[in-house]
Parts: structure tokens; sequence; C-alpha cells
């Protein structure tokens, strides 16, 4: 195993992450589906920090697991393994927000989304870098 691609590939799911759920991206669409005022990010200061910090060990997480599934070869056949490993768990379970939850469909759109682009690229990462 590659572990600095693994390191690197955690770190594209972190930046990708910061980059789509910003107000350059999808940010303030994500605020208004999940009903959170703008105005209240300011004071959760300490919770999103203690997110950040989860969410670049839970990149870390996936990027090894998914290190387990891609097998060396072309960019193109990582990107591959992503797209099902997004078809075949990311897109069916994070469904159920949308279907149990009351969530819009919308919002599962725009997170699966999310989801789909950082495995297809973290996928060709891991696969190219040998």
């Amino acid at each position: 195993m590659n572990y600095w691609a693994i390191l690197v590939a955690a770190l594209i799911q972190y930046a990708l992450g910061a980059l789509w759920y910003s107000p350059l991206m999808f940010g303030n669409q994500w605020l208004k589906l999940m009903k959170i005022d703008p105005k209240q990010m300011g004071s959760r200061k300490k919770e999103a920090q203690r997110g950040y910090a989860l969410m670049l060990v839970t990149a870390l997480v996936m990027s090894f697991v998914l290190a387990r599934f891609v097998m060396p070869g072309t960019w193109m056949s990582g990107a591959v393994t992503g797209l099902w490993i997004w078809l075949g768990f990311i897109a069916t379970v994070t469904l159920g927000g949308f279907l149990w939850e009351g969530k819009a469909f919308t919002l599962y759109l725009l997170n699966a989304g999310y989801w789909l682009v950082t495995l297809v690229a973290t996928g060709a990462l891991l696969a190219a870098w040998v």
C-alpha cells in the first residue's frame, strides 16, 4: 500500500469537500436545504472545528479502504472502481435521507454528487500512483 497516495487522496477529499460546500459552489444551497441560517454559522465555530477534524480522519479511513479495492493500473481503472463503490454503497445508503428523513431530493443529489466526484477522483489517484 502506498501510504503517501492514501494521505494525498484524503487531503484531496478534504479539499474537495471544502470547495464543494463553500459559497463558491454549493454551500449556500446546502445551508438553505439544511434549513441553517448562515448567520448562525459564526456561533458554531467550535462545532465546525471538531467536524473538520473528524472529516479529515474519515477521509483518511475512506482513502485507506478504497486503496484496498483499487488495483494498480491506469487512472481510468481507479475512477471506475470509485464509481462502482459510489453506486453500490454511497448512492444507495444516502438515499435514506430522502426516503425516510424527509430531506429534499436536491439535498440528496448535492451530497451524493460530492461523494461521486470524491470517490472517482481519489480512486483515479490511488490506481495511478503505484
